[in-house]
């Protein structure tokens, strides 16, 4: 069993999470149930999902489970470029939450390729 919170992936995606949430506070009300429920629950999959794959057994279970996060972080993606185009954050924000998805994804692709491939 590995610990989740060592993991600097884990790290960073909690962050965006935080940050995430400190965003959409400031989204229409008429949004609460929409598209800020979306993206609190596509950030907090991120770091969800990598927590859970820790305690599987197996670095299979492991990969499984962060090819969902990647999931995830993609469709956060969507939800922040679509926050900028509909004037719901500044393109600022969202530049700064795209960079961290960025990072986040990249992480993810290489602890899904060294588990995958642990000879290589």
């Amino acid at each position: 069993m590995k610990n989740y919170k060592n993991f600097q992936v884990w790290q960073k995606s909690h962050q965006l999470t935080l940050d995430v949430y400190k965003v959409v506070r400031n989204f229409h009300k008429e949004e609460m149930f929409g598209l800020t429920s979306q993206m609190k629950r596509a950030s907090s999959s991120i770091p969800m999902n990598i927590a859970e794959g820790c305690g599987r057994n197996s670095d299979r279970d492991f990969a499984r489970f962060l090819i969902i996060s990647f999931g995830s972080a993609n469709e956060l993606e969507y939800q922040i470029i679509l926050s900028i185009d509909l004037n719901f954050i500044s393109f600022e924000q969202g530049q700064i939450l795209l960079i961290q998805i960025e990072e986040i994804k990249k992480m993810l692709n290489g602890l899904i390729t060294r588990l995958n491939n642990p000879k290589g």
